[in-house]
């Protein structure tokens, strides 16, 4: 074929569309070239391929030096070698330099195991420091969200890839030359200086220590331990169908009974579910929409349509910081974590005769921006917070190791009533368009009447940076968007400004395929099979739930009648709704 190209790879011969990198080339034959600046963000339409690290280098037949295979495109009856002793001595080399001018602390490193430069120490069978000389001291940072220690970053670029190609946050860049060179915001400021929103992708892709998590698992074990404290466990949907990779479990295994066993076995008084308050959010988001959109076809010329969700707290920040001249068209519907903080706070906390300041509500997350988010002053009362802290997929994984629990021997166990009964709805959450789809079968029976003819949307599904489509509410077209990654936001935002958007209804997530992908799931660093098959995960519980519409959980229909009277009532408004502001940086 004419757009076909033919080479060899280690005697093989090999195959490939033109304009394939070697990288790829070879993978596609089985062939695992090393790398740590590469990174391949499928589904986003980026690749980090700067060449900065040097460790995928390879020998070409004909070619003097040595070829980063990452950014050498294949050519028609080209001959490499990946594993010649003149490569292999120069990665060994590569790496040796890499690790001159870095910390020698793995033990207590947050990333140990999981570092891909420990990994490659160990694969180029590096046992001594030969190269030893002075080392760069960069800044340290700890925010409500994310550690930074770039005295372990290796340049590599990834986060600031991420950060401007698929984010357009475009808070991280290169700042000063040489030696001191190091990967930070604008002037070398920290990240609370900065319009950072938390997404924590930065995080995601980093291949070495230099951005983790703030870890909230010591806090965490003390609250447990403390006889005055009832510690609330709220797990989101996305962490259900990830957490077993941390066990040795295949991507997208469902482990919803093991998870909430092993809350109950790590000391939490009681183990309720976000899925709940998933449900809960639908009711008042689904709501909100019905109220704009009657308004809208009444003739209000004062609704803002479309009517975007606000389920993500990244994607609240981003546009808090970059479009407060819009800050009326998004829901004011909290997120579901925060809902739940709210009525566990209010409603179950009455019913249990608990007092407010003895609850400790814990929520276990796929995001790293919920840590922040449980630190908005709009989410507490006098200093209180509905939420009082997250913590990641992964602290959880780490905690149940700590605690010498065996995840893979645990039985299955249900969620505490009654907030944590949920629908199928609630649980497609975690993918991207699962929070339209959701909203979108609430909607239509709210608005017409009618039974659903169908319940699944499979319009609104997929890992496609944008997509829309028409939904008939019987004989009204509703104009819906979905969009994923921040980038894409920024995109339909700028439309938005311009009065270009023709919807009704828009959601977005901040990650890459939504929270299955979040900043605190186990790592994977661009597997987009692995995101596939956690959304696939995600959509097989829905479809095995007894309920699968929001309204017809009947322990929501209870907490209407008890206690919050309708959707979009007084006391739901002042409990599970909030507002936005401008939160540019000057």
């Amino acid at each position: 074929m004419e757009n076909m190209i033919n080479l060899t790879i280690d005697n093989r011969p090999v195959c490939v569309p033109k304009g394939t990198t070697i990288l790829d080339a070879a993978a596609s034959v089985g062939i695992d070239i090393p790398a740590l600046c590469h990174l391949d963000l499928k589904g986003t339409c980026v690749k980090n391929t700067p060449a900065s690290c040097r460790i995928c280098v390879v020998e070409v037949q004909g070619r003097r030096n040595l070829a980063p295979s990452c950014a050498t495109q294949v050519m028609e009856g080209m001959v490499v070698n990946t594993n010649s002793a003149r490569v292999i001595r120069a990665r060994k080399t590569v790496a040796e330099l890499i690790l001159s001018d870095h910390p020698n602390d793995c033990l207590t490193c947050p990333k140990c195991n999981h570092c891909e430069l420990q990994k490659l120490v160990t694969r180029f069978n590096i046992r001594e420091m030969t190269y030893k000389g002075e080392q760069s001291t960069r800044k340290k940072e700890q925010t409500l969200a994310i550690t930074r220690n770039m005295d372990k970053c290796i340049l590599c670029r990834r986060c600031e890839s991420v950060c401007n190609n698929v984010q357009s946050v475009g808070v991280l860049g290169a700042v000063r030359r040489g030696f001191d060179t190091t990967i930070a915001p604008t002037f070398d400021r920290m990240f609370s200086e900065t319009d950072c929103t938390y997404c924590g992708q930065c995080v995601a892709v980093c291949p070495t220590g230099a951005l983790t998590e703030r870890d909230n698992t010591d806090r965490l074990l003390e609250d447990i331990c403390n006889p005055d404290k009832v510690v609330i466990a709220q797990p989101a949907p996305a962490v259900r169908v990830a957490l077993g990779e941390e066990f040795g479990y295949e991507p997208g295994t469902i482990v919803t009974g093991k998870l909430a066993t092993s809350l109950r076995r790590l000391g939490f008084d009681y183990v309720f579910d976000t899925d709940f308050a998933a449900d809960l959010t639908i009711m008042e988001e689904g709501s909100e929409i019905l109220h704009r959109l009657k308004a809208f076809l009444g003739g209000d010329k004062s609704v803002k349509l479309p009517i975007m969700t606000s389920c993500c707290p990244a994607w609240v920040n981003f546009y808090e910081h970059n479009f407060p001249d819009l800050l009326e068209y998004p829901s004011s519907a909290k997120s579901p974590a925060q809902m739940f903080g709210a009525i566990a706070k209010t409603y179950w906390a009455q019913k249990m005769g608990i007092p407010r300041e003895k609850l400790v509500v814990v929520s276990i997350m796929p995001c790293l921006a919920k840590k922040f988010e449980c630190e908005r002053e709009e989410f507490k009362v006098d200093g209180n917070p509905d939420v009082d802290y997250s913590i990641s997929t992964r602290e959880l994984a780490r905690l149940i190791k700590r605690s010498n629990i065996d995840f893979r021997t645990l039985e299955d166990s249900d969620f505490d009533k009654p907030l944590g009964e949920s629908s199928g709805a609630a649980v497609i959450f975690g993918a991207t368009g699962g929070v339209m789809e959701a909203a979108l079968r609430t909607a239509y029976e709210l608005y017409t009447g009618k039974t659903l003819p169908r319940i699944e949307f499979h319009e609104v599904r997929g890992l496609e940076g944008i997509k829309e489509a028409t939904i008939d509410l019987d004989g009204f077209p509703l104009k819906v968007c979905v969009a994923h990654t921040l980038g894409n936001a920024r995109y339909l935002m700028d439309k938005l400004r311009a009065g270009e958007l023709d919807y009704h209804v828009v959601e977005v997530m901040a990650c890459p395929g939504g929270c299955i992908d979040g900043a605190g799931q186990p790592y994977h660093h661009g597997d987009v099979e692995i995101i596939k098959a956690r959304a696939k995960a995600i959509y097989a519980e829905d479809a095995g739930k007894p309920i699968r519409k929001s309204h017809e959980n009947p322990d929501i229909q209870k907490l209407y009648r008890e206690f919050l009277g309708e959707p979009l009532s007084e006391r739901a408004h002042h409990l599970l709704h909030t507002c936005y502001s401008d939160k540019t940086i000057k």
